[in-house]
């Protein structure tokens, strides 16, 4: 402070505004006067504390004498505070003063004030008094002064804590804020606008320039003005006028008092620039554009405009006289020193700077005039009714003007408004007082939004960047605490924002930083200074607070204000920060605030608080003319009037639409926001005090004072400044910038920054009590960093001194020597002149003159060539130094490229930084929707387990179908015989009809395509309907879940606020009988009194059981919630599970494709070609692979699988956890009493999740049957197929026994047959499969229904716990019901003692007196103990001081030892450092050497990997010519040809295989290049980073030089350029050290580097050789995932328990249905059979004379197609062969897999045993067949001797049956296609029946087709059993005719109508051309 002192200039009269002369204070003689008279500070009423003399002492008084009257008085004691020494007089920072009190404080700051001296430092902040005049000390010098010094080195100044704010965002990019705060009056708003100014004039983004083309901003007070070329900071410095003319306002206390809030927020770039700025508003009290106070004036505004507008403005406005405007209360009251008219020329200037254009004016002041015009509409209301009316029109036809809108329409909105009732809009009356309230509302609503456009239009400009800059400093100027006569809503707002921010204070300077010395793990003892606001806090803005209250009430219709202050006052008559006023006083409630106590009226609060627009006039300006008004009227949202109509009061104001926001909703989630920014930043607090209410200069209020300094916690701020350590800084940084005290003290080698620091600090010896080491910082005392800082500059001013005497000395002696030799020339030429002229004259001289020249004639040639030799010499050296220069230039540039590259990498590598954080924000989002994506998985397996149980049903039943059909399949080959016959006796009958039946096989073709096309699409799209129908299940769920939720959140509110209504009522009741009481029991009072208390208990405790109930209510949501999330992980793994099983099988389905193509090449090799050494080498490769493969599957499932067993054993003991907080709960409820609503609601969330259960299961259950009959259906169309192509094979097996071939056809079948086998066997092990799926998940069914039935026991007993609770409550209801018989009781008593009465109030009185008399004597205790307590106050104040002050003498003793030591170590360790630089050079060399050895090495390394590539690319070259050569020698055969190809793709493989292993060394070497670039980057890095350091060391450095040269300036004026010369002297040897260390570090990087890249040179053979390993185990993995998965299935298989039951019904509903249809086989047999037998005889003979003629050719196509058949079978047998072989040597190979492979083998053996069965079975089929055709052949040949003569008549019409037979075999050959196309279908059943569920509700309407089929078959076969007795007659009639030997012309129309309803029953699905047919040939007949 001395020095600072030092340097100000006392000369300049501008700086006696800031400090004081200290040597005028440091006066001997009132040191003397001061010891002499023991002076010290008593109190005093008006002065606060004057000084006085202690005379004597009187016991606990003592006697003073005033200094100033010399009056004598006693004091008591504890009163008396101590009185600092006089040379702490006007002291800068009050945390110096040796004894800290109030009386010090404020003596320091009156002198100070008096003084002029309005700033003063109060430890960690800044106090300022208002000094109510201005002061010229805001002017551009001052601001050069404080720019960039150091807070001690300056005179306090707000200045010097903005400039500290600056710096500090600078330094540490750390966002800062300066809260002015204070009560109103006190100077917040103008030390805001100082703040503003130094930081526009400090970081404006353009230079400033003499020449000023911009107009001209007055800054600062007086005649000085400033000018300003940026025009940002223009703007910034203009946008507080335009803002202070809008929106402030003179009150009582303050002529310029701010009536809104407002956060400036200034962005600034990275270099320090201002980028914009943003101001952001709060709470604008409107309802002063209305009406104002007594002596109070509404916004400046308004007065400007009326007093600076011209005329043309006046008129153009309609501007009046003020007194004309009843809005303006106080008229045209003026202010003294402010001339309005001249404000609204500078309010104009500044919106022009603004950017605002004429339209922009002339809206704004368009408003500003209608507002004033709306007070004067005279509204008169009628006699006989209660409608207002508007008798003269002309303010609303002005007002219409000014605003755009209609006088009609704008009067009649506010006389008649449209108020919806129902669904019609009705006019209302309007009474005079709702008139002028809605006139009043909408002229503060558009003021206001003019008031919000005008923000955001400053704003606009503010910011005109669009961007934020790197950091921001935010300066906040909220009105101040405001105390009125009468404060209504807008005073309480104000003051609970000054609350909220006092307590923001109060946490940052007191709690975080106490907080923080116990998180550093200092010693400290937590200090409680008693200044906690929060409950004053929490009494407004906490539930069931003021404005919780507020908003409560405006919710209900006929609340009024008064039920408002009732409601109030019942609630919190208890707070202690809450008081009820008397009935005398206007207030209705007072709240205790920091500044005091405050009364406040609650009139019109809910009005205020709802702010209701009449939604008419709002809807007319929304479509007003005039675009402005339009803009800010265009988002209302509107609290309707209309609403007040259909209440009785006109307070039920709401929206039309629901809810709406409260204005103070809105005002704190504005002040919770900006507490939030506040919070984020680092405060700097600026004290604003206001010295006395009358506004005087020069005079201060001490009690005003007084008690602003101890509500602003001054001396709290003091305290713990002196007692703390308000000083920290890191361990590297502290080392970093004060290792130069400390030279040699730290070893070299890497130290923990903790320990480096100890060491420093011991070496400086500073005392122990000085500082603190922490966990990562440093704390010092108040002052130490500072002493610190000047050691540091002297150090530095040392060096640089020592430094320049070496320079100067340097040149003097360079000097010197020139002069010797100067002086040695000048005694020689003299010499030689004296000589010379001596002989001038001698004649032998002469001759030697003129001889010489002749002499030296013959030297002069070698003389020439000397100087040609040194002149090539010359030239030689000058192009030598050339080249060197270029060179160096070159290397310059290089260098300087480097630099540049160096920092674009270095930003991005910043910038990667920044990325790399958002990633890793980004990864922790994505890992949280992993975790979501793995509970729906789990969902999902779930799914998949329920569909495999259905599936292996399906199964089930399938194989009960394949037997049945089986056995229908040789009943019906007998009718479909007979079927044919009747077909060949109808073709004679439809000889009209073929060409109809040709077009119909054509039409028949056709559509079976487009059903082969359809079915296409209908697959696809059944997929992707199941996809879709997946999302939208899942999304479903989702929904369910949340809604569920919500509406169990929604029971309980409604029942929570049920409860609190029932208790209020209860609580009402209880009070009126309590009244009762003592109305009527006066003399038994206490009897009274102790049943009240009693009953206060009972209600505390029942708030108490509710708010429990509520929080464990809440406990248990959470934990539902948490189990729900539980349960969907699960899902989502089980899901997961399925997926690794279905890649599990495409990678088993790959290795089988691949395995069967190697063994294919095998066996083709083995045959072609002998093996050579080259093949065996790469089998033996793949062998290993293979084996390497599979260990890494091996290892990558056991983690898996341990992955999965920690995640189970996380959630089990998750669901455990869970257990015990349920049982926790259960059993705290249990304890409780009157808990049935909470117990209910749990019982109805346990019945709604049963519920749920049992409806999931229901829905399960259905969609199980669905996926039944779904079944059964696909069942019916396959059994048709197979019938269809069963008909088609019968055919042809019949024309092949009537063959004579019938031996191959047995042949062909039973090749046929073992294919079939083989397929059955393979669909039976998929069944096998799927059975165990099934088991398995049968068994996690059972495990389900065991949690189900521990859910339920769960539920019983919390039912018997209901039921013991009600049998509480009833208890507790008798109870009440006894207590109330004991009142009627005690009423009756009272009744009866009325009469004793009398008495006992006299003795009431009695006990009265003596109870006064005790208060007394407890009174009077209570003051002796007060004075104990302050005279130990201040006796423990007293000793802090003194060891403060002892503290600060040792540290003094102690820094000035140390600067001796200090001074002799300097020479030494710079001798250390020169030896240090040498060898680290050396060492430096050394190392660059080895790298570059290093790098030659990298080279070849890299050169030998090439080659090797090289030669892999030579093997494939050769593997390429044996393949073609291989293509070249394939042979003719077909089978060669296909292995050949197959030899050609394994080597492709091979070939793609070897590319790959290629691609993934050049990757790996590409990785290494890329690591290397990297290491250099990072070298490169960390070089810009150091030279970053050195530079910031620079500036650091010249700052302090700077500093020091103004120091010295006065005193060493002539040796400035040698102290240049020193300075960049020791840069550059600055320079040098940190090259030195950057090289240092340099070869460090570069060693590591080399090591790194030799060791991932060695790493690279190795991952070569582990990347085949890693590709093997990957598939090793995935086997053991799957057996891991079907560990998870078994879990399945505990569900199928519930399922067998149902299968079992549906099994036996089935053998039903299959009997039923037996029984209508049968019939429908029988009936076959009898229509058959007359014509059977006759239809054999034709069919067999037509089929002979072609039998020939057809058994040569069926030869021809069972030799393509039987070969597809033996090429399929071989492929069967290789896979059991393949699964042979895969079981083998894995130990693992054993359990299997004996399951499979087993399987095989079953499987094999009933393939022996089915040969069987089929063998003994066909020969029965055959026997059966035989016969019928025997007897066919019996009747072709008989029949000879008629197959002439037959051969025409064979001829046209030819054509149809071929027609017939082409059929046969699409029928044998499409056969085969449903074998394939078949094989993809397994596929297909995941489709099965999307394809429910077709299934459901087949179902319902297929009934009515059902009943219309019933019906046939009734109709058949009526006819059947007409066919018998019918047979018998065709006996008879044949016995005759007559031939049958035809049938019966009957007959043939019969037959084909037969058919179309019998077959069932028979084509529609036959059925045309049939009905076609009995319309002929």
């Amino acid at each position: 402070m001395a020095d600072g002192e030092q340097r100000v200039d006392r000369s300049d009269p501008e700086l006696r505004y800031l400090s004081v002369d200290r040597n005028n204070i440091n006066d001997p003689a009132a040191q003397a006067e001061w010891t002499q008279k023991k002076l010290v500070w008593v109190p005093h009423e008006n002065q606060g504390f004057v000084a006085a003399g202690i005379k004597g002492e009187r016991g606990d008084e003592v006697e003073v004498e005033y200094a100033e009257t010399g009056k004598r008085v006693l004091v008591a004691k504890d009163d008396i505070q101590k009185m600092n020494p006089p040379k702490f007089d006007k002291v800068e920072d009050m945390a110096e003063l040796t004894c800290l009190n109030e009386a010090s404080v404020l003596h320091n700051l009156k002198d100070r004030y008096y003084s002029g001296l309005i700033y003063t430092y109060s430890g960690l902040f800044c106090v300022v008094v208002n000094p109510y005049k201005r002061l010229p000390i805001y002017t551009e010098k001052i601001m050069e002064r404080y720019k960039g010094i150091k807070r001690h080195e300056v005179p306090p100044h707000v200045f010097a804590i903005t400039d500290t704010a600056y710096r500090s965002m600078l330094q540490d990019r750390e966002d800062q804020s300066i809260l002015c705060t204070g009560e109103s009056g006190a100077g917040k708003t103008e030390n805001t606008k100082k703040v503003i100014q130094y930081l526009a004039y400090v970081a404006a983004s353009k230079p400033k320039s003499n020449a000023t083309p911009s107009p001209a901003l007055i800054i600062g007070t007086g005649s000085t003005t400033e000018k300003f070329a940026g025009e940002l900071e223009q703007q910034l410095l203009q946008a507080n006028p335009i803002l202070e003319a809008f929106g402030n306002a003179k009150t009582v206390k303050n002529d310029n008092s701010s009536r809104f809030g407002k956060f400036i927020r200034i962005n600034f770039d990275a270099s320090g620039y201002i980028a914009g700025a943003n101001i952001e508003t709060y709470l604008l009290e409107k309802s002063r554009a209305i009406r104002q106070a007594k002596d109070e004036r509404t916004f400046h505004i308004f007065y400007q405009l009326l007093a600076g507008a011209s005329p043309e403005q006046k008129k153009e406005f309609i501007l009046e006289d003020p007194k004309l405007y009843p809005f303006l209360s106080s008229g045209n009251l003026p202010v003294s020193g402010v001339d309005d008219a001249a404000e609204f020329a500078s309010t104009v200037k500044s919106m022009n700077i603004m950017g605002m254009t004429n339209e922009d004016f002339s809206s704004i002041f368009r408003i500003v005039s209608a507002v004033m015009l709306f007070g004067s509409m005279q509204f008169r209301q009628e006699r006989n009714s209660d409608q207002a009316t508007l008798p003269d029109n002309t303010v609303a036809q002005k007002i219409s003007h000014l605003l755009g809108l209609s006088v009609t329409e704008m009067t009649k909105a506010f006389l008649k408004p449209r108020i919806k009732v129902g669904r019609d809009f009705v006019t209302k009356a309007q009474t005079k007082e709702q008139v002028e309230f809605a006139v009043e509302a909408i002229s503060k609503a558009c003021y206001e939004r003019m008031f919000r456009w005008l923000v955001n239009r400053v704003n606009r400009s503010l910011d005109r960047t669009k961007r934020q800059g790197a950091s921001f400093i935010g300066i906040l100027d909220m009105a101040g605490f405001e105390i009125f006569e009468l404060n209504s809503f807008e005073q309480l707002c104000i003051n609970y924002t000054n609350e909220k921010l006092q307590q923001l204070f109060n946490h940052t300077m007191f709690i975080l930083e106490q907080e923080e010395y116990q998180r550093e793990g200092i010693e400290w003892k937590f200090i409680d200074f008693g200044l906690d606001l929060q409950p004053t806090i929490d009494l407004i803005d906490k539930p069931m607070g003021i404005m919780a209250l507020l908003d409560e009430e405006c919710w209900f219709p006929k609340a009024t204000d008064k039920t408002f202050v009732e409601k109030l006052v019942g609630a919190h008559s208890v707070h202690p920060k809450f008081m009820k006023t008397d009935f005398r006083g206007v207030a209705d409630f007072a709240i205790i605030h920091y500044a005091g106590k405050v009364d406040y009226s609650a009139a019109k609060w809910l009005m205020k608080n709802m702010d209701p627009l009449n939604e008419n006039i709002v809807s007319l300006l929304q479509a007003s003319q005039d675009p402005f008004v339009c803009h800010i009227w265009k988002d209302a949202e509107i609290v309707g009037m209309a609403q007040q109509a259909l209440t009785d009061t006109q307070f039920g104001a709401r929206t039309r639409k629901g809810m709406f926001r409260t204005v103070s909703q809105l005002y704190k989630e504005q002040l919770a926001k900006l507490m939030v920014t506040l919070k984020n930043t680092n405060p700097n607090f600026v004290r604003c005090i206001i010295p006395n209410h009358e506004k005087r200069a020069g005079k201060i209020d001490a009690p005003l004072v007084l008690d602003q300094l101890r509500c602003n916690g001054v001396l709290e701020g003091i305290r713990i400044c002196r007692q703390g350590f308000p000083n920290r800084i890191p361990f590297q940084e502290f080392r970093q910038r004060y290792e130069l005290l400390t030279p040699n003290v730290i070893p070299k080698g890497f130290m923990d920054g903790k320990k480096a620091c100890e060491k420093m600090i011991q070496a400086l010896e500073l005392d122990p009590n000085l500082y603190r080491v922490g966990q990562s910082k440093i704390f010092f005392r108040a002052g130490v960093l500072a002493h610190l800082e000047e050691e540091r500059d002297y150090k530095i001013t040392d060096l640089i001194v020592n430094f320049q005497a070496f320079c100067r000395g340097f040149l003097a002696r360079r000097n010197y020597q020139k002069r010797l030799q100067q002086l040695n020339a000048i005694r020689i030429i003299q010499r030689n002149c004296a000589a010379y002229l001596k002989l001038r004259n001698w004649q032998w001289w002469r001759l030697y003159t003129k001889v010489k020249p002749l002499l030296e004639v013959t030297k002069q040639e070698e003389k020439l060539t000397q100087k040609e030799d040194e002149l090539k010499q010359v030239r030689d050296k000058l192009e030598s130094q050339l080249h060197s220069a270029q060179e160096y230039e070159r290397k310059y540039q290089l260098a300087i490229e480097e630099k540049t590259i160096l920092a674009e990498q270095l930003q991005a590598e910043v910038e990667l930084c920044a990325e790399a954080e958002e990633m890793r924000a980004r990864l922790a989002a994505r890992k949280q929707e992993l975790e979501e994506i793995l509970h729906d998985l789990e969902a999902r397996i779930e799914e998949e387990e329920e569909r495999s149980t259905s599936l292996t049903q399906e199964k089930k039943k399938l194989q009960l179908n394949i037997s049945d059909l089986e056995e229908q399949l040789e009943e019906e080959e007998a009718s479909r015989q007979k079927l044919q016959l009747e077909k060949v006796q109808c073709d004679g009958k439809l000889k009209k009809l073929e060409e109809d039946l040709a077009l119909a096989d054509d039409t028949n073709q056709k559509l079976l395509k487009e059903k082969k096309l359809l079915e296409e699409r209908a697959n696809d799209l059944s997929q992707t309907l199941a996809e879709e129908e997946e999302k939208a299940k899942h999304l479903a769920k989702l929904k369910a879940k949340h809604e569920a939720t919500i509406a169990d959140l929604e029971e309980k509110l409604l029942k929570d606020h049920q409860q609190r209504q029932e208790v209020d009522r209860s609580k009402r009741k209880v009070e009126t009988e309590v009244s009762d009481l003592k109305d009527q029991l006066a003399e038994r009072k206490t009897q009274v009194e102790e049943l009240q208390l009693q009953l206060g208990k009972r209600e505390e405790e029942l708030n108490q059981v509710m708010l429990k109930i509520d929080e464990e209510a809440a406990a248990k949501a959470q934990a539902q919630k948490a189990l729900r999330e539980y349960e969907s992980q699960l899902a989502e793994l089980q899901e997961d599970l399925e997926a690794e099983k279905i890649a599990r099988s495409k990678a088993e389905k790959l290795k089988r494709d691949l395995n069967e193509e190697l063994e294919a090449l095998k066996n083709e090799l083995l045959d072609s070609l002998d093996t050579t050494a080259a093949q065996q080498e790469l089998r033996s490769k793949r062998e290993q692979e293979l084996a390497t493969l599979k260990k890494n599957l091996e290892d990558e499932t056991s983690g898996h699988e341990a992955t999965i067993s920690d995640m189970r054993h996380k959630h089990t003991q998750e669901l455990t956890g869970m257990n015990e907080q349920m049982d926790a709960l259960k059993k705290n409820k249990a304890a409780l009493e009157k808990t049935k609503s909470t117990l209910e609601a749990e019982n109805a969330d346990l019945a709604t999740e049963l519920r749920s259960i049992g409806a999931s299961r229901q829905e399960s259950d259905r969609r199980r049957k669905q996926a039944e009959q779904q079944l059964v259906e696909l069942n019916a169309k396959l059994t048709e197929i197979e019938r269809s192509k069963q008909e088609l094979a019968e055919r042809v097996t019949k024309l092949q026994l009537e063959a004579e071939t019938v031996s191959q056809q047995l042949e062909a079948s039973e090749l046929k047959a073992s294919a079939a086998v083989k397929a059955s066997t393979a669909c039976e092990s998929q069944f096998t499969e799927m059975q165990q799926q099934l088991e398995e998940e049968t068994r996690q069914k059972l495990a389900l229904s065991s949690k189900l039935r521990a859910i339920e026991s769960e539920k019983e007993s919390l039912h018997d716990q209901l039921e013991e609770e009600e049998e509480a409550k009833r208890a507790l209801d008798k109870q009440v019901q006894a207590l109330t018989l004991q009142l009627i009781d005690a009423k009756k008593r009272g009744d009866e003692e009325a009469d004793a009465a009398i008495v006992l109030e006299e003795a009431r009185k009695r006990c009265m007196k003596d109870i006064e008399a005790l208060q007394r004597q407890v009174e009077e205790l209570q003051a002796a103990n007060d004075k104990l307590d302050k005279s130990k106050r201040k006796i423990q104040a007293e000793l802090e001081d003194g060891t403060i002050e002892l503290e600060v003498q040792r540290a003094k003793v102690i820094e000035l030892e140390k600067k001796q030591k200090n001074f002799d170590k300097v020479l030494a360790e710079e001798k250390a450092v020169s030896e240090q630089f040498a060898e680290q050079r050396d060492s430096a060399e050394r190392e660059a050497r080895e790298k570059e050895t290093r790098v030659l090495s990298l080279t070849r390394e890299l050169d030998e990997l090439n080659e090797k590539v090289e030669e892999l690319e030579r093997g494939r070259r050769t593997l390429q010519s044996e393949l073609d050569e291989l293509v070249n020698n394939q042979g003719t055969a077909d089978k060669n040809v296909h292995e050949l190809e197959k030899a050609k793709r394994a080597l492709e493989s091979q070939y793609a295989e070897k590319c790959s292993q290629v691609e993934e060394l050049e990757d790996e070497l590409q990785f290494t290049e890329d690591a290397k670039l990297r290491l250099e980057v990072n070298m490169q890095a960390l070089r810009a980073q150091f030279e970053r350091d050195l530079q910031a060391k620079e500036e650091q450095a010249e700052e302090k030089r700077r500093g020091l040269v103004k120091q010295l300036r006065d005193f060493e004026a002539e040796l400035e350029d040698e102290r240049k010369q020193r300075a960049a002297a020791i840069a550059a040897r600055k320079k040098l050290e940190a090259d030195y260390k950057d090289l240092e570090q340099q070869l460090e990087m570069h060693n590591k580097v080399k090591e790194d890249a030799l060791k991932q040179l060695k790493k690279l053979q190795t991952q070569m050789k582990d990347g085949s390993r890693e590709a093997e185990e990957a598939r090793v993995a995935r086997d053991e995932l799957i057996i891991i998965a079907k560990e998870a299935e078994k879990k399945a298989k505990n569900l199928e328990a519930d399922l067998l039951q149902l299968t079992e019904d549906l099994a036996a509903s089935e053998r039903a249905r299959r009997v039923a249809e037996n029984e209508r086989d049968e019939l429908q047999e029988e009936v076959n059979n009898n229509a058959n037998k007359g014509t059977l005889m006759l239809d054999e003979k034709r069919r067999l004379e037509a089929r002979i003629a072609t039998l020939e050719e057809e058994l040569e196509e069926e030869q021809s197609n069972s030799e393509i058949i039987a070969d597809r079978s033996r090429k399929g047998q071989i492929l069967i062969e290789q896979m059991t072989t393949d699964l042979t040597t895969e079981r083998s190979s894995s130990q693992k897999i054993e359990s299997q492979r004996l399951l499979l083998e087993r399987q095989n053996k079953e499987l094999k045993a009933k393939l022996a069965e089915l040969e069987t079975a089929q063998r003994a089929k066909t020969k029965a067949t055959i026997q059966a055709l035989e016969s019928k052949i025997s007897n066919l040949d019996e009747q072709l001797e008989t029949e000879a003569k008629e197959r002439f008549a037959q051969q025409k019409v064979n001829r046209k049956l030819d054509k149809k037979l071929k027609e017939m075999n082409l059929q046969l050959e699409d029928e044998r296609r499409n056969s085969d196309q449903f074998k394939e279908q078949v094989e993809k059943a397994n596929l297909r029946v995941k489709t099965l569920k999307r394809q429910l509700d077709e299934t459901e309407e087949e179902l319902d087709r297929l009934k009515g089929l059902k009943r219309k078959d019933q019906r046939r076969i009734d109709e058949m059993a009526e006819t059947q007795e007409n066919l018998n007659r019918e047979v018998a009639n065709l006996k008879n005719k044949l016995r005759r030997g007559g031939v049958p012309i035809g049938l019966s129309s009957t007959r043939i109508t019969k037959r084909g309803s037969a058919q179309a029953g019998g077959s069932g699905d028979d084509s529609t051309t036959q059925d045309e047919s049939i009905d076609g040939e009995e319309s002929i007949n």
